[in-house]
């Protein structure tokens, strides 16, 4: 599709991968003001009536309208939890709902209604002063909450104000400064994409993104773009183009429709080098629903199981059946495949109600993984006791999340053998799945051999993080998050050789292992089993299929 206005090329972040082809929406200024416009608006009329009426009645009228208007924001949120297919979408709308129902999000609002504020004015002021540290803090985790408390701030607002939902035509690509993860699910995205002069690659609309395959850009340089009709997304390359000439259209719907080809027909050969080397890749599994439509042959098994995306409260924890049965039908699916569970990771980014700790200072440095487990030895003992009870199903093995020392494993096998000798002794069918550990934290990827470990599974991600001191969602730092620096190839090499010498087999997870850009410096390390996303299964294989020993 040609266009009379010249081209402009903007550059950005991504944060999910994918190409994306549409009609060009921007929500900027004019849409914010407007926004502001019918608020300010609604306050005046609100504030006109309480100066009509009794104080004290109109006080309680603007509470109960308060009140009805987050009822309403819940129902609308527990409505897109329904609908919602992935397991990360209705644990996010749990949590939003949740927010809305503390009384901490909304007694001060009520208080300064109390005090005489209408209810809009009340509702706004009160959620400023819980988004402002937010907003202003260092880490890009905590910054990403901001947008999750403006998420609710507006959906309340706009309840308040009598504003429709906005709604975007299909197939969009949708420039922003932000975009609320509860309208990302409102959205048909079809083959649409998001790109945004600010956000995350941790914030809640990012993650969203990747679990749907909508492409996604961060870090858009700003630039006013009325008028430009049709864009293309590289969120694969870090690339916005509006207005593109008739023949970049052409190629870009052309490349595509070769890209759609190989997502939609996942090879089920083996994974073989260009010099004929076998390479295991395996999926990493949420909540088992990414399974309905994949092919088992098309992997060698299930690297990661995310036990924390699949019981996300406390009565999960506490139900031995429910985790049973869970992993049963995973292991129905793989169908003899090996599957690697791991214990539940919550804490960090990951909270669950009445388990993880509240409050941390820092909690990606705090209680999270194996730390948080070994405070809460009855529900590890559930899920150990669950997974032992799987075990004679199929190829099960376990993993250990956030290991540091050698006491830890020594604690959890410790954990896992009382579990085996009782279900033994209540004739309960069981069996000794191996037990692993994840090699995320430098001080355990550096003494890897001081560890009793069936086998090693390296978390990228937060080792990347952790090696270098640096949140790897932070676009100033962007300079440190090279996965394949020098020290993260040492340190892997190191886990490698240690891991040779004593025969224990491992594996790679992580983002890095889904981006076919790095395949080739992983497999010239010595990787030869990675664990991937299921829509990174073409790619991963074509890349393997691609490199040679040098």
């Amino acid at each position: 599709m040609s266009s009379a206005r010249e081209p402009v090329l903007l550059r950005g972040t991504c944060a999910a991968p994918g190409l994306a082809q549409g009609p060009l929406v921007q929500l900027g200024a004019r849409t914010q003001a407007s926004n502001r416009t019918s608020i300010a608006g609604t306050a005046a009329r609100l504030a006109s009536d309480d100066r009509d009426a009794d104080e004290g009645r109109a006080a309680v009228a603007a509470a109960a309208q308060l009140r009805s208007a987050i009822a309403v924001a819940c129902a609308e949120l527990a409505a897109l939890m329904e609908r919602a297919q992935e397991a990360d979408a209705k644990a996010l709308m749990a949590f939003q709902i949740a927010m809305l129902e503390d009384p901490f999000l909304s007694d001060p609002a009520f208080a300064a209604i109390a005090r005489g504020l209408p209810s809009l004015q009340a509702w706004r002021d009160a959620l400023a002063v819980q988004i402002e540290p937010y907003d202003a803090a260092e880490d890009a985790y905590f910054r990403g909450r901001a947008a999750d408390l403006r998420d609710l701030r507006d959906r309340v607002e706009r309840v308040l104000s009598g504003d429709a939902i906005l709604r975007l035509a299909p197939g969009s690509i949708v420039v922003a400064t932000d975009f609320p993860p509860s309208q990302f699910l409102e959205t048909v995205w079809d083959d649409g994409g998001i790109a945004l002069t600010g956000g995350s690659t941790s914030s809640h609309v990012a993650m969203l993104a990747r679990a749907r395959g909508v492409p996604m850009l961060i870090g858009v340089d700003p630039a006013v773009l009325s008028h430009h009709g049709e864009a293309l997304l590289d969120a694969d390359n870090g690339l916005l183009i509006t207005s593109p000439d008739a023949r970049s259209s052409a190629n870009f719907s052309e490349r595509r429709r070769i890209a759609r080809q190989g997502v939609v027909s996942v090879p089920t050969a083996a994974a073989v080098t260009g010099d004929g080397e076998r390479v295991l890749v395996m999926i990493n599994v949420a909540d088992g629903a990414e399974l309905g439509e994949l092919d088992p042959g098309a992997c060698d098994g299930i690297g990661l199981v995310r036990t924390e995306l699949m019981f996300r409260d406390l009565a999960d924890l506490e139900n031995e059946d429910r985790q049973f049965n869970a992993y049963r039908k995973i292991l129905h699916w793989a169908a003899g495949r090996p599957v690697t569970i791991r214990l539940v990771d919550a804490g960090g980014d990951k909270p669950i109600a009445g388990y993880s700790v509240a409050g941390e200072a820092n909690p990606f440095l705090g209680l999270r993984g194996v730390r948080l487990a070994l405070r809460q030895p009855r529900l590890l003992e559930v899920q150990l006791r669950a997974l032992a009870r799987a075990a004679v199903l199929g190829p099960l093995q376990i993993l250990v999340p956030l290991v540091t020392l050698p006491a830890e494993m020594l604690q959890v096998r410790a954990a896992l053998e009382q579990v085996l000798a009782a279900l033994k002794l209540a004739g309960v069918p069981s069996a000794r799945p191996p037990l692993g550990m994840m090699v995320e934290v430098p001080a355990a990827a550096l003494t890897c051999d001081a560890f009793v470990a069936d086998f090693f599974s390296i978390g990228a991600n937060d080792l990347l993080q952790y090696v270098t001191a640096s949140s790897r969602d932070s676009m100033p730092l962007s300079a440190l998050q090279d996965p394949l620096q020098e020290a993260m190839l040492r340190i892997m090499r190191q886990v490698l050789e240690n891991a040779k010498l004593r025969g224990v087999p491992v594996s790679l997870c992580g983002d890095i292992a889904s981006d076919p850009a790095y395949i080739a410096g992983l497999l010239q390390l010595g990787l030869r089993c990675l664990s991937v996303d299921p829509a990174a299964l073409a790619p991963v294989k074509a890349a393997i299929a691609r490199w040679r020993h040098e």
